[in-house]
Parts: structure tokens; C-alpha cells; sequence
């Protein structure tokens, strides 16, 4: 037969079906044929893969073969066919073989470089030396208990080459990783394998399925293999391989094959483990460690699986939910831990972050810095979403999360406490970490974005009524969503009224809930590293001051001082670098400008889903649902914005068109007791405002102002009358705190409040609307309620007169001591005396610098108050105290008292002498024009004289001072003297009045005597307006007292008269008498 006829016989036989073409079939039957002649002759040669190739190409040229032949050699030898196959391919796919002969024998197509030969096994089988369906199960088991199978591998071919990656593959030492090699051998055998072959090919990948459930549930089986190790470690190899969504597939199906039988072990049992390894590795990660991602990954892939993330939820109970700390031992937890912070507080030694700050370059810092931020910024990334997949995946894990999110949040509440502060060994037994906080507020922040917009439809769905709701059970928790608890303790924004019940939802929101779980995470985290921030600038500038101090006396502490400096610069760039990561601030920006726009929202009674335009006057409100809002919200808004302001005031500048809704915050709350009761936290949203209205101190880019859209939302603002009258609202309103310290406070609150009143002076719309309060104030003295403008006069001048009095007298006492340590005296004492001395005159030095800061400040803002309000000045209510107050401080600025004052370095002490002289001078000037005002400043017989006025005018021309301002001021004291010389005449004439004509309270002839109700005594007029500007109670008895009340003394009155008539008409007389 040709071989044509021979190719187109075996082509026409339908065997030939199973060969991809005829020379494989041709291929095969040659095999067959020398196969069985071998059996039937006894011979045992065997031949290479060439070799038998070039024999069965000739004994095809040899021998004749006819269709019949081919046909019987088929059906003889189907079923070993399919054989071949399977073995071949259970080969490829484990990696495992039964046949130990040599290599030459056996045919290199589809057959593995290398494989494990399972010795045993083949010896319990006798002559079978191929792998079947049968006996693949057990062959695998035999595999997977071989302690070191790279010593039984053997070659499968005749390659003389060294394969390491073969034998790498077939002798996998760790079974996870095994198993999943064949699951992807199978899968990718799946694919190619024929259609008969194809069953087969399932059922081996179902076996790696099968056999990773089984080590997984029983891994003491498997000795020394640590299973949950190799789980871990594979899931991260193949996530840096990006093999992932391979191991997703293989992870899902085990995880399917052990959630169907639970009986040997659970689930959460097998998975337990493998967050144990993983608490103990994270959480000796660090922020900026690449491994650290490759972790979170694992994490994240954990909390979007749902039988994974379930046990996850409930992995992360802490064992005493109670202890705040306890929540930062948990995995999460361990996650929340890490930071650029410092692990130990304080202790900077292994710090990875700014260790030797001085000898960086700021550029050097900068770039470090920026690094950090780049990594929080995905840090914060992989958190966010974890929650959020806990929080989306199902109801289960979202009661969870919620749950273990608002027990961690009541457990650790105590750290707000004043006394957690002052105790740090306890507070970090007791609660969870400071960067614990931070980054569970970033990732928190994250999950508000969607409706942190001041326009957002979902914002006003927020319900308060949710932070009055008692203690629930578990049950009603899950059904009202509701998993912050204690927040019915917090004192709100204003008191609920006895008869004021809330109406509580039958659910409650995510919204709600979320903007409660952030707003109280920043409440214990944000808010106290914003206050350690500021302690750490103020130690740094003290350590600094005492360092130059110590190098320019060569004293042998500077060293020590400068490894204080460099140890408290790294945790001050560390805690800095932590806080100011550019997205978390920015999100946190607009979830505050959002809580702006809600809160005046409820406080104008708004119940509705779309915003109301606010408008003035507001209106009353009954049942005001401020009734149940924190005031964290509040204070956390507060503390955020002057948090800008001192640390990253450019995004404040970055984020002007949103500072508005900012204004119309502090507009309505700031002055308004019925809608913000605690006078400390509306005295805070004065600095609020200073934080948000531009800056006339910073620097001007000389191409643009870094202040600009500040400066045009700040003086276009539509509400600026209402802004300006809150303001002046609050520096009274905190005059009466109630509070045993807040005679010192006031001060500290007051503090923003000044440079606020100057930037309003210098625009219009704010000017005019103070003027008119001056204007009102002028026109209802005499009102039952002293009007505000003039109870502010009275208090600023209060103020004014104490603190520079306070200045000077500060300032004299270290004078006194500078003058005894420059002379040697303090050289004698013993160095705790010493000590003692040098503590005092640093004490001395931060009193007498605050004080003269305010004098500053308060003086200055009488001296451009004055330019245009007039008759409130000049009024007998307040001239006589002005003016008192100014010549006193003249006198100790320009008279003989003046080098008392005169400390080594002014500035140190923010003294400004000066400036203080020319305030005074400008406020005299602008109220010299009124004639009532000049002739009462005679009246002062504590401290006025020519002479004092004279000493002014030499210290103007010594400071060069302008020629008109020194010209001005020269006839003014000409006018007051002429006018002091005919007082001086007219006191001489009534020097003998009886006591009925005095003012009890001043010793002061009586103008206009009134009777005061409830004591029945007579005062001046002014004498009872001036004493109840500050104090509304009637001074000899204490009961309520009011200007209305008071009624004229028209008797008493008219006898003065008579009196004063009578001793002018007898002096006249005595005076022509003497001229006679």
C-alpha cells in the first residue's frame, strides 16, 4: 500500500477523531505496533523520543497498514489512550508520578520536567506505574504528607539541562502554596484538555479545593507546616505577583468547600489564626513601610469577602469593652495605631521621623514631610474603604462595625477629662492612642464626603434627636441603628425646656450616625492634639530663650538645653506632620462648613429638607431641636478653624467661598444666649472669627495678597451689622460667666476679640453698624437695660485700666529684681534660693508681657473708637472715668514715676511706651473738642496737674511725634489749665458743703441726687449709671436695681442749688469786699 492509500485509510477510520492529525495518529499506531511486538518477543529495549520517532517514520515506510489493523489497534487501545492522558495530565497539574522508569522510555509530550516520585505508594500498588482517578486522591494525600518532598523528585525527561524552576515547582515544600499551584496548573488545564479529558481536569482542581479545606480544618496532620503562615504569605505574594483575582477564585471556593461542613471546625475557628498572624505582624509595621499596603490589601480583600468580613467584625471585639485601650490591642486597632507619631510618648530614641531637626535644611524637612503626607493620604485611603466594605457587605457586619465603633468611642471618653491630661501613666493604660484617633477621624471624615456640601439634600436629614436617646438594648440598637451611647450625659447647646419632650425616629440614618461617630472621634482626638500642639510651640520658645540665654553665658547647660530643643522639635514636626495631611484637612473643612450650614439651620427652626436663606432679625424658635445637639459639634467646628489658623492658614485662603456659611455661623450663635447658653464656647467663636477674617500682619506676596478672598468675603459680607453687634455681644456677655475664674479668662477671650474690632473699623459696613450702636447707646442712657455699646465702653475701659496697672506694676517688680541680680546680690544665695529668684523673674516677665499685650490692645482700640464716637465718651457717666484712667497712665509713662518702669529690654516684655503715650494723646485729642469734656478732666485730683501735661508734650517731641499732633496738643493743655484755674476757684467756694450734699459713694458735691428704691439712699446720678453699667444690684444692699427704678431727689436737689446759689452770691460779695 502507497502512502497515500495508507493516509487516506487512517484519515477514513473514525478513531482518527481523537488525534489533531493524521501523523499523530500514524504516530500512534507505530507505537502501538513495536509495543506489541516487544510483548510478544520479551524484549525490554527502549528507545529515545528521536529514536522512536525516525522507527516509526520508517516502520510506516515498512509496513502495510490496512484500515482493519488501525481499527483493532484502536479499540484495543482506547481506553489506555484515555489513560495515558489522564496520567499525563494528574502529572502536569501535581507535579507527582507512579513511574519511576527511565526517562528515555517514556514519551517528553505533555509529560513535566520534574515530578515527585511517591515511592510507597508505587510499591503498594505493584506493577501500576500510572495515575488515575482512582488513586489521584490518595497520591495527592501522600504528596501533601511528604516531609521533604524536593528529596524524592525525579526527572520525567531526558533533558540534561539543570531546570530550577522545575524543581522549585515540584518540590513546593509549603502545602498552601502547592495546592494553589495546581489549582492554577488545573485551571489552566480546563482550558486546553479535550472535551473527554475535560471532567477529569475539573474533578483535579476540585481535589486541590478539597485538600486545602482539609489542611486547613485539620492542619496538625501536616507536621511542620505552619498553614496559617503559608496563608498569610501567600496572599501576599500574590498580591505583589498581581496574581490576586487567581487567589480570590481559589480562596472563595475553599472558603466555600469549609462554610458548607462545619462539623471538625468552624470557620471563624480556621480564620482566627490567620488574623492572629496578621495582628502580630501589622502591628510592628510602620507608615512608611511599602509592606505595610501590601497588608492592607490583604485586610481589604478580607472585609469585602462576606464570610471572612463576618468573622472579622466579630474578631475585633475587644475581650473588655470597657477599656478604651483594649480596642487599640484588636486588629483594626492595630491598624488605627500607626503613625508618624511617636510610638512612646515622648520618647524619641527608634523614632523613624525629623531625628535631628536643627541640622535639616526646611526645604529637607518640607520634602520629608510631603513624604509622610503621601503615605497618610493612602493610608487614610485603605481605612476608609475597609469600613466602608464593613459597612456596605451586609446588615450583619454593619451592626458590627457600627457597634464596635460607637463602644470604642464611650470606652474612651474619659479622654477629654482634665485630669487624663495631667496623668499620662494612666491615660495611655486606660485609652487608645492619640494617632489611634487621628486616623480613625480621617477615615471617618472620608465616609461624610458624600454629604459634607453645604447644598446637600442629605445634610438636613440629619436628626439630633438622636444624641438624646437613652440607654437601648442590643436589639434596639441594631433596629433604630443607633451605636453611640452616653451622649444623653453631654450638656447641648442649649437646655431642653421642662416641658420640652424629643420626638425620637423609629430609625435613624446613616447620615446621622456618621456625622455622630466623626464628630466625636475628632471631639477625643483632633481636639487634643491641637492642644498638645500648642503647649509643644510654647515649651519650644521658652527652651529656645533659654538656650540663646545659655550660650551667650557659657553656661554648661546649653548642651542639655539643646537636646531638649532638638528632642521636642522631632515631636512637635512629627505631631505637626500627623495633622496636617493636605486631604484629611481638607475633608475635615468641609465637613465643618457643612456642620455651619446645620446648625443654623436648626437654630432659625428650619425642619425641612431644603436650606432656608437666613434672615434678620431671626426668628424665636419654639422647642429648638439645639436642645439636643452636643456642644462638641460646636467646639470641634471652633477648635478646627483656629487650628488653620496657626498651622495651615493657606487653606483657609484655598478655601474662601466656603467661609460664608463660617460667618453666618458665628453671626448667629456668637451674641446670641438663646441659641448657644455657654458663654466660654460663644466667646470661642470670636477667635473663630479672627482665625477666618484676613490678616493685616501677614506677608503680602508682591504679586498677590495671600489674603485676598478672605479680605472680599469678609467685607462684603450681607449680614456685616449683625456680625459686628455679636462681637460686641460676647466681649460683655463673658464679663458674667458665672464662673469663679473668670475674672482671668476674660481677658484670654477678649484677646481675638481686638484685632477683630480694628479690621472692622477700617471697613465701612462694619463701622457704620458700630456707630449706630454708639448712636442708640447715646440716645437711651437712662433705659431700664443699660443699651450695649455703653456696657461695652464700660468694660473695655474696666479693662484697660487693669491691665496697664497690672503692666506697671509687673514691670516695677522686675526692675526691682533686675537691678539686684546685675549688682551681684543673688550670687550669695543658695541655688534653691536662686532657683526661686530666677522662677520669679521668669514669672514676672509672662504676667508683665500678657498685661501689657491687652493694655495694647485696649488702649488702641479707645484711641481709634474715639475718631468718630464722641458724645458716649463725653458723657458724665464715663468722661470722668476716661479721663482719670488716662492721666493716671500719663503719669507713670511721662512723669517722675516713669523710671521705675524701665526694664533692661522692653520688647521681652512687649512694653511699648511709646505707642502707649501716643494713644493716650490721640484719644485726648479726638475728645478735646467738646467743652463738657475738658472741664471735667480738672476734676481728676488723683493725677492731673499743668505739669503732667507739659512732661507729655517734651516726651511727644523726644518720640518725634508729628509738629501738628505735638501743636494740638499743646493748646489743649492751655485750655484744660484756664479751665482747671476757675474749678480750682468754684471748689474753694462749695468746700464746705454739708455730707447730705455729697455723693456717699465719690465724696463729690451732688448735681443731680437720686434716691435708689430698696435702700432709700441718695446718690449722683452718674455716680448709680456708672455702678450699674457693671453691676446691676443697688450697692448698699445688694437687691436688683435698674435705672428705670431710680427717682429723682427734687427736694435735695433744689437745696443744693439754693446752697451753691447762695455761696456764689456770698463769694461775689467777699470778693468785691476784697477789691474795696
Amino acid at each position: 500500500m502507497t502512502d497515500q492509500e495508507n493516509n487516506n485509510s487512517i484519515s477514513s477510520n473514525p478513531f482518527a477523531a481523537l488525534f489533531g492529525s493524521v501523523a499523530a495518529a500514524k504516530h500512534f499506531a507505530a507505537i502501538q505496533k513495536q509495543q506489541q511486538l516487544r510483548q510478544l518477543t520479551g524484549e525490554e529495549t527502549s528507545i529515545s523520543q528521536d529514536d522512536s520517532d525516525n522507527s516509526v517514520s520508517e516502520s510506516l515506510d515498512d509496513c502495510d497498514y490496512s484500515v482493519a489493523e488501525i481499527s483493532r489497534s484502536f479499540r484495543s487501545q482506547r481506553e489506555l489512550c484515555e489513560q495515558l492522558n489522564i496520567n499525563h495530565m494528574i502529572q502536569r497539574i501535581f507535579l507527582i508520578t507512579l513511574d519511576n522508569s527511565d526517562p528515555s522510555m517514556k514519551s517528553g509530550n505533555g509529560i513535566p520536567a520534574r515530578c515527585v516520585y511517591l515511592e510507597e505508594m508505587a510499591a503498594d500498588l505493584d506493577d501500576q506505574d500510572w495515575l488515575d482517578m482512582d488513586n489521584v486522591e490518595q497520591a495527592l494525600f501522600t504528596r501533601l504528607l511528604l516531609p521533604e518532598p524536593g528529596s524524592h523528585l525525579i526527572h520525567m525527561t531526558c533533558a540534561s539541562s539543570q531546570n530550577l524552576s522545575a524543581d522549585r515547582d515540584a518540590g513546593e515544600r509549603h502545602i498552601l502554596r502547592y495546592l494553589y499551584a495546581c489549582f492554577r496548573r488545573a485551571r489552566e488545564e480546563i482550558t486546553k484538555v479535550p472535551e473527554n479529558l475535560l471532567p477529569f481536569a475539573v474533578r483535579c482542581r476540585n481535589l486541590t479545593v478539597s485538600n486545602t479545606r482539609t489542611v486547613l480544618l485539620t492542619p496538625e496532620i501536616y507536621v511542620n507546616q505552619n498553614v496559617y503562615e503559608q496563608l498569610v504569605d501567600l496572599l501576599l505574594e500574590t498580591l505583589r505577583g498581581a496574581q490576586f483575582e487567581d487567589m480570590t477564585e481559589f480562596l472563595e471556593e475553599v472558603i466555600e468547600a469549609l462554610t458548607m461542613d462545619e462539623e471538625v471546625r468552624t470557620f471563624g475557628e480556621v480564620m482566627v489564626p490567620v488574623f492572629d498572624i496578621l495582628l502580630g505582624r501589622i502591628k510592628d509595621l510602620d507608615l512608611c513601610q511599602i509592606l505595610l499596603y501590601t497588608y492592607l490589601d490583604v485586610l481589604l480583600y478580607f472585609t469585602k469577602q462576606k464570610d471572612i468580613a463576618k468573622v472579622f467584625a466579630g474578631y475585633i471585639q475587644p475581650k473588655d469593652p470597657s477599656n478604651g485601650q483594649m480596642y487599640q490591642k484588636t486588629l483594626l486597632g492595630a491598624v488605627l495605631n500607626i503613625s508618624c507619631l511617636l510610638k512612646t510618648p515622648g520618647v524619641v530614641e527608634n523614632h523613624g521621623y525629623f531625628l535631628n531637626p536643627s541640622r535639616s535644611s526646611p526645604q529637607e524637612i518640607k520634602v520629608q514631610e510631603s513624604n509622610i503626607h503621601q503615605f497618610m493620604a493612602q493610608f487614610h485611603e485603605k481605612i476608609y474603604q475597609m469600613l466602608k466594605n464593613l459597612l456596605q457587605l451586609s446588615p450583619e457586619t454593619k451592626h458590627r462595625i457600627l457597634s464596635w465603633l460607637g463602644n470604642c468611642l464611650h470606652a474612651n471618653a474619659g479622654r477629654t477629662k482634665i485630669w487624663a491630661n495631667q496623668m499620662p501613666e494612666i491615660f495611655f493604660q486606660m485609652y487608645a492612642s492619640d494617632a489611634f484617633f487621628l486616623n480613625l477621624g480621617a477615615a471617618l471624615l472620608k465616609l461624610c464626603q458624600p454629604f459634607c456640601k453645604p447644598q446637600s439634600p442629605k445634610l438636613l436629614t440629619f436628626n439630633p434627636t438622636y444624641c438624646a436617646l437613652k440607654e437601648l438594648n442590643e436589639e434596639e440598637r441594631r433596629s433604630k441603628n443607633v451605636h453611640m451611647k452616653g451622649l444623653e450625659k453631654e450638656t447641648c447647646l442649649i437646655p431642653a425646656l421642662s416641658e420640652q419632650e424629643p420626638q425620637f425616629a423609629n430609625s435613624y440614618n446613616l447620615v446621622t450616625e456618621n456625622l455622630v461617630l466623626t464628630q466625636y472621634t475628632l471631639h477625643l482626638g483632633f481636639h487634643r492634639l491641637h492642644d498638645q500642639m500648642v503647649k509643644i510651640n510654647q515649651s519650644l520658645h521658652r527652651l529656645q530663650v533659654a538656650w540663646r540665654e545659655a550660650q551667650q553665658s557659657s553656661s554648661p547647660a546649653a548642651d542639655s538645653l539643646r537636646e531638649q530643643f532638638e528632642r521636642l522639635m522631632t515631636i512637635y514636626l512629627s505631631t505637626k506632620t500627623a495633622m496636617t495631611e493636605p486631604q484629611m484637612l481638607q475633608n475635615c473643612l468641609n465637613l465643618q462648613v457643612s456642620m455651619a450650614v446645620l446648625l443654623v439651620q436648626l437654630a432659625v427652626g428650619n425642619q425641612g429638607s431644603e436650606p432656608l436663606e437666613l434672615s434678620f432679625p431671626l426668628p424665636q424658635v419654639e422647642h429648638s431641636a439645639l436642645a439636643y445637639v452636643p456642644e462638641f459639634f460646636a467646639d470641634n467646628l471652633g477648635d478646627f478653624f483656629i487650628f488653620l489658623r496657626r498651622f495651615a492658614d493657606d487653606i483657609l485662603e484655598t478655601s474662601a467661598d466656603s467661609l460664608e456659611h463660617v460667618l453666618h455661623f458665628v453671626t448667629v450663635f456668637m451674641g446670641d444666649v438663646e441659641r448657644m447658653k455657654n458663654p466660654h464656647l460663644r466667646a470661642k467663636l470670636a477667635e473663630v472669627l479672627e482665625a477666618v477674617m484676613p490678616h493685616m500682619d501677614q506677608a503680602q506676596s508682591p504679586l498677590v495678597s495671600s489674603v485676598f478672598h478672605r479680605k472680599r468675603v469678609f467685607c462684603s459680607y450681607q449680614h456685616a451689622a449683625h456680625l459686628a453687634e455679636a462681637l460686641i455681644k460676647v466681649f460683655v456677655d463673658i464679663e458674667f460667666t458665672g464662673d469663679p475664674h473668670q475674672f482671668e479668662q476674660k481677658f484670654n477671650y477678649r484677646r481675638p476679640m481686638y484685632p477683630i474690632l480694628r479690621y472692622m473699623w477700617d471697613t465701612d459696613s462694619y463701622r457704620d453698624s458700630i456707630k449706630a450702636l454708639a448712636d442708640y447707646a447715646s440716645e437711651n442712657l437712662e433705659a431700664m437695660n443699660p443699651p450695649l455699646f455703653l456696657r461695652f465702653l464700660n468694660l473695655l475701659m474696666n479693662d484697660a485700666i487693669f491691665l496697664l496697672d497690672e503692666a506697671i506694676q509687673y514691670l516695677s517688680k522686675i526692675k526691682v529684681q533686675q537691678i539686684e541680680k546685675d549688682r551681684g546680690e543673688w550670687d550669695s544665695l543658695s541655688p534653691e534660693a536662686r532657683r526661686e529668684k530666677e522662677s520669679s523673674l521668669q514669672m514676672f516677665g509672662q504676667l508683665a508681657r500678657f498685661h501689657n499685650i491687652m493694655s495694647n490692645e485696649t488702649i488702641g482700640t479707645l484711641a481709634f473708637l474715639t475718631s468718630e464716637i464722641k458724645s458716649l465718651f463725653v458723657h458724665p457717666f464715663l468722661a470722668e472715668r476716661i479721663i482719670s484712667m488716662l492721666n493716671y497712665f500719663l503719669q507713670h509713662l511721662v512723669g517722675p514715676k516713669m523710671g521705675a518702669l524701665k526694664v533692661k529690654d522692653f520688647s521681652e516684655f512687649d512694653f511699648k511706651p511709646q505707642q502707649l503715650v501716643s494713644d493716650i494723646c490721640t484719644i485726648y485729642l479726638n475728645l478735646g473738642d467738646e467743652e463738657n469734656f475738658c472741664a471735667t478732666v480738672p476734676k481728676d485730683g488723683r493725677s492731673y496737674s499743668p505739669t503732667l501735661f507739659a512732661q507729655t508734650v517734651r516726651v511727644l517731641k523726644k518720640i518725634n511725634k508729628p509738629g501738628n499732633m505735638i501743636v494740638s496738643f499743646s493748646n489743649l493743655a492751655e485750655r484744660i489749665k484756664s479751665l482747671a484755674d476757675r474749678q480750682q476757684q468754684e471748689e474753694e467756694t462749695y468746700a464746705d458743703a454739708c455730707d447730705e450734699f455729697l455723693d456717699p459713694i465719690m465724696s463729690t458735691l451732688m448735681s443731680d441726687p437720686v434716691i435708689l428704691p430698696s435702700s432709700r439712699v441718695t446718690v449722683d446720678r452718674s455716680t448709680i449709671a456708672r455702678h450699674l453699667l457693671s453691676d446691676q444690684t443697688d450697692p448698699f444692699n445688694r437687691s436688683p436695681l435698674t435705672m428705670d427704678q431710680i427717682r429723682p431727689n427734687t427736694e435735695l436737689k433744689e437745696k443744693i442749688q439754693r446752697w451753691l446759689a447762695e455761696r456764689k452770691k456770698q463769694k461775689e460779695e467777699e470778693l468785691e469786699d476784697t477789691l474795696n
